[in-house]
């Protein structure tokens, strides 16, 4: 054994002649006089020199001893010197076991250490202390705490050094009332004198977010060394206080004390916390460089200055401090790299990232890999997502850390691919609740993976973890419709159970989850059972729901009550709904209170309330207003330039829309802005335009996306070139449900219904799943072919077999429909048997039929409805009158159209429009 271990230990615990340990049995002062050759057994030296073999291995096991306690070595060291020890009996000596049982501690071996401990029965302080720190050293801190109550109960003795540990294990466990105790016996015992304790104290209060008491300590002191201005410099920015954190640097420097490298660091970050301290942060440059810390020797130095100046938005001098490191570690090439993800410099960083493995051999660590692997989920970079996870499994001989699995759980999910995830998960030694949490949420907010989320909810329940805010937070997104009401209130139950009601995110969720569900009177209760302690989180949570959720004039109701009780203060998120609600109500007068309002509070510069503004003037067919808004201020952003594309385009005003986007004062338009123009090109009719929008698509390669599309195959179709649009619409790998229906109405409105009911058929084949609009288009198709029959057998399908209820668009597609077959009975009793009163669009579509087929019967009946429903509808006066006419009942008709005058109503004026096209 000896033997084995002297090629590991004798170079390095033999370094002179002399002996200074003084333990052991039977010493020599002739023993080292001689020192060990390299290769040379123990009994081949000199007998003139040496001892017996006993006295030998005596010795050679105290050096030993010796040696271990003061370096971290590997456990099987560790126990070949403890087998050493116990043959030389070397370990009848306190300081020899104390030795061992520290050695055990740093190799991570707290079970063979406490073995130590308990097998000794005469324990001094010292013995103490080495237990009590070698838990500290491992983290497990509440069994020190455990330790040091035995050691005063049965011991009853201990040293400033014992109330040092215990102040560590404090500090990192936030453990204030317990640090505040041993404050107090540090008083008691008059240790106030001890420097060490008393940075420790400055650190434990610091590290509890009590800086005003490391602030009184430190003043206390007698005696500051650079220890104790280090700690209260870190410590306040630790609390982050940067502006106290500069305020003792600067006392320091007058004080005479100098500057070490930990207090530059410090610093630095603190100057990096606060704009106002960015011109110090330099000065703290100068003075690194004036006091000769270079570079390439403290490169945790550097690495501040790196993060610094990229907190100062100068990436220039961050990259010259990097270039400056003659021996760059991996904190140094992360730093760098974070600092590139964070000004979104990605290129660079991907080019970092591989330099610093190709031509520096500098392998990444599990902190470079959280910082790039969430940077390939912001980029979605699936193919280099997945390469840097082979890298990781490569690397590491270990399981991965878990850190880095649920980042990579994240990615997955969020570039959308769940089996990785999942599989990933599966093979997951680790499982901590962050890794269910990921997965939940990552399942959950996808609605083709909902089961699968609360399969996994369910699994957790069983696993033993204890479910945090965050899971319920990730599950209940999962309850989207009154299908998932039932688990939801369970979800409710389960809070409830585990005593998270108290959290105000749980209970906004759970409104939330209500209004999803269609439960908005649950969702009030909840929210009355809040409104005592309700924040501006609360009231935004029920209004975006509530407009989410089509429940516009409740969204409306629950502003006017917040602004009744006058706080909390809308913001600009309550703004952007409240607007959004007016919108969609057509509340033209109501939203232009809410502008006014908007600028009063000085909300209105916000431009996500500027964009929803324009959004609503121009759903309220007030171009005007939105045109002026938009021009008023030059505040932009590329979706001000959607809004108005599309809203021009929606309110028949495509010439503008083309206008604004060819002067886009050089933003590149993105899929919403191509998608707009796009309409506009099909609401004027305009193919010379759409072909040119159209190359634009192709030169940036737009192509492949399917909004962009869809729109397409509809301008196309619309502007009468039906086969470009069916050879755009086959040659697409991947076709989303807009693009079969835009298909599937263009063979509706080219005449092809047939075509159009095949492609359905197809669609359905393939597993494409139909939505409303899809019947919308399919029943236009049968419409305006005459295929009445086809029609009702999809109608009936649409609720029977497909589980879609039918909307006021299908009720117009079906009158549309009959009164093109010139059944308008059947239409007539068809809306007098639907469940739900038919809107006024429904019956202005039957007046329409009636007056192509000269009905006269139906159509009065019908119009005596609609002057009940829309009196302000000039159109339907003007139908009826169109018909008395048709009949030659000239003074019905004259009456009827006096009746417009009566009300005051102005029929708009017509206008037509032509396209010469140059060859």
């Amino acid at each position: 054994m000896i033997r084995g271990l002297r090629r590991f230990v004798l170079p390095t615990i033999l370094p002179s002649r002399s002996l200074t340990s003084t333990a052991g049995p039977r010493r020599s002062k002739y023993l080292f006089r001689t020192p060990i050759a390299n290769g040379s057994s123990i009994s081949s030296l000199s007998t003139h020199y040496l001892l017996d073999e006993m006295s030998q291995t005596t010795m050679f096991a105290f050096r030993a001893l010796s040696f271990l306690k003061g370096t971290f070595v590997e456990p099987d060291l560790v126990s070949s010197v403890h087998c050493l020890s116990l043959k030389a009996n070397a370990l009848s000596d306190l300081a020899a076991r104390t030795s061992l049982l520290t050695a055990y501690a740093r190799a991570q071996d707290l079970r063979s250490a406490m073995a130590i401990f308990d097998e000794t029965a005469a324990r001094d302080v010292i013995f103490w202390n080495a237990i009590i720190s070698a838990y500290v050293l491992n983290c497990h801190y509440k069994s020190s705490f455990l330790l040091f109550q035995e050691m005063v109960e049965s011991f009853g003795e201990f040293d400033s050094t014992t109330l040092l540990i215990m102040l560590m294990a404090s500090s990192r466990m936030h453990y204030m009332n317990y640090g505040t105790t041993l404050h107090g016996t540090i008083m008691k015992r008059n240790f106030l004198m001890d420097g060490n304790l008393c940075n420790a104290l400055i650190d434990m209060y610091a590290k509890c977010d009590n800086m005003s008491s490391s602030e009184l300590v430190f003043e206390e002191m007698e005696v500051k060394d650079i220890s104790s201005w280090n700690s209260m410099i870190s410590g306040c920015t630790f609390n982050g206080f940067p502006e106290r954190s500069v305020y003792y640097f600067r006392e320091m420097r007058r004080s005479n004390v100098d500057a070490d490298a930990v207090t530059l660091s410090s610093a630095v970050t603190a100057c990096s916390l606060a704009e106002e301290y960015w011109g110090h942060g330099e000065s703290v440059h100068a003075l690194v460089i004036k006091m000769g810390y270079e570079a390439n020797t403290y490169s945790s130095l550097s690495n501040c200055l790196i993060l610094f100046y990229f907190r100062c938005e100068n990436v220039e001098a961050a990259d010259a401090v990097f270039k400056g490191l003659a021996n760059k570690n991996v904190v140094s090439w992360n730093a760098m790299i974070g600092g590139l993800l964070d000004d979104g410099r990605y290129d660079e960083f991907l080019n970092h990232f591989w330099e610093m493995q190709s031509k520096h051999m500098i392998q990444p660590d599990d902190t470079t890999l959280i910082t790039i692997i969430p940077a390939c989920r912001e980029l979605n970079l699936l193919r280099e997502g997945k390469s840097i996870h082979a890298f990781a499994i490569k690397k590491e001989t270990d399981p991965l850390d878990s850190s880095v699995e649920n980042a990579l759980l994240d990615m997955y999910l969020e570039c959308g691919d769940l089996n990785s995830s999942f599989l990933l998960f599966r093979k997951m030694t680790n499982k901590d609740i962050i890794s269910w949490n990921t997965m939940i949420f990552g399942f959950s907010r996808n609605d083709s993976s909902k089961e699968e989320a609360r399969a996994l909810f369910c699994e957790l329940l069983q696993s033993g973890l204890r479910c945090s805010v965050v899971t319920f937070l990730a599950i209940l997104p999962s309850c989207t419709g009154a299908e998932d009401l039932r688990f939801g209130k369970a979800l409710h139950a389960c809070l409830i159970r585990y005593g998270l009601m108290i959290s105000m995110s749980a209970m906004n969720a759970l409104m939330l989850m209500y209004i999803n569900c269609g439960d908005l009177s649950a969702s009030i209760l909840l929210f009355e059972r809040l409104l005592p302690i309700s924040d501006i989180v609360s009231w935004n949570t029920m209004i975006v729901g509530c407009v989410q959720n089509g429940y516009y004039k409740e969204a409306l109701g629950m502003l006017t009550s917040m602004c009744s009780l006058l706080l909390p203060i809308p913001d600009s998120i309550t703004f952007v709904s409240a607007v959004s609600a007016c919108g969609n109500l057509g509340l033209l007068s109501y939203g232009q209170c809410l502008h006014g309002l908007a600028l009063k509070s000085l909300v209105n510069f916000d431009i996500r309330v500027k964009n929803a503004l324009l959004t609503m003037y121009f759903h309220c067919n007030d171009s005007k207003s939105a045109e002026t808004l938009f021009k008023l201020n030059g505040d932009r952003n590329l979706c001000s330039w959607n809004c108005m594309i599309s809203g021009f385009a929606q309110n028949k005003e495509g010439d503008k829309s083309l206008q604004l986007f060819q002067n886009m004062e050089g933003l590149r338009p993105n899929e919403f802005s191509i998608v707009g123009v796009i309409c506009a090109c099909t609401q004027l009719v305009d193919l010379s335009h759409g072909k040119e929008v159209n190359g634009y698509v192709f030169r940036f390669c737009l192509q492949r996306n399917t909004f962009i599309l869809s729109a397409l195959v509809d301008m196309y179709s619309k502007c009468g070139r039906l086969d470009i649009a069916t050879r755009i619409f086959t040659s697409s790998n991947e076709k989303s449900i807009a693009s079969w229906n835009s298909m599937i109405s263009a063979y509706g409105f080219h005449g092809q219904g047939r075509r159009s009911i095949e492609l359905f058929s197809w669609m359905c084949g393939l597993g494409v799943k139909a939505t409303k609009s899809t019947f919308i288009a399919l029943l236009s198709a049968c419409s305006h072919c005459g295929l009445v029959d086809e029609g009702w057998k999809y109608y009936d399908a649409m609720s029977e077999k497909f589980g879609i209820e039918p909307t006021a668009e299908h009720h117009v597609c079906m009158i549309d429909m009959l009164g093109r077959a010139g059944r308008l009975g059947e239409a007539f009793e068809y809306l007098k048997r639907l469940p739900v009163e038919a809107k006024p669009g429904v019956w202005g579509a039957l007046l329409s039929a009636c007056h192509d087929h000269g009905d006269l019967d139906i159509g009065k009946t019908v119009a005596g409805k609609l002057f009940c429903l829309e009196p302000e509808n000039t159109g339907y006066y003007v139908t009826l009158s169109n018909l008395f006419a048709y009949y030659e009942m000239w003074s019905e008709a004259l009456r009827t159209r006096g009746m417009i005058l009566d009300k005051g109503l102005l029929k708009p004026p017509g206008c037509s429009a032509i396209d010469v096209l140059s060859s």
